[in-house]
């Protein structure tokens, strides 16, 4: 068996996965309902904000931390899109375990100096 098939066998399994498809069904939701895209949309404008100025400065201004703080209440008392961003994140965490299995298993150390304990895989 090639390393090529061994790779579509874990995109089938992926596929599978608890966490695929509760995210694509959650996707689904989200997509069907143009409240939902719209808000999720704004929390990722205020995340890539938040982002822009943690890279630029070194933290985050007051004003996007505001806004970030409105728009997590708005998100939390919307069930769908909570449930959505809680699910999204839980696949980012399973994707990134994969990712640091198949990087050491190589041997090449990818992460050059961040903290190396945050990640912990089982």
């Amino acid at each position: 068996m090639s390393i090529y098939d061994k790779a579509r066998e874990l995109a089938e399994e992926l596929k599978r996965s608890d966490e695929v498809v509760t995210l694509q069904k959650l996707s689904k939701k989200i997509e069907e309902n143009e409240d939902y895209k719209t808000m999720l949309g704004d929390f990722r404008k205020i995340q890539m904000e938040a982002y822009s100025e943690q890279v630029q400065n070194g933290k985050i201004s007051d004003e996007v931390m505001k806004k970030f703080k409105n728009i997590g209440a708005i998100i939390s008392a919307n069930s769908s899109v909570n449930e959505y961003i809680q699910s999204e994140q839980k696949f980012s965490i399973m994707w990134q375990d994969i990712l640091k299995i198949l990087n050491d298993a190589i041997g090449i150390d990818f992460s050059f100096g961040e903290d190396k304990n945050k990640d912990s895989i089982q």
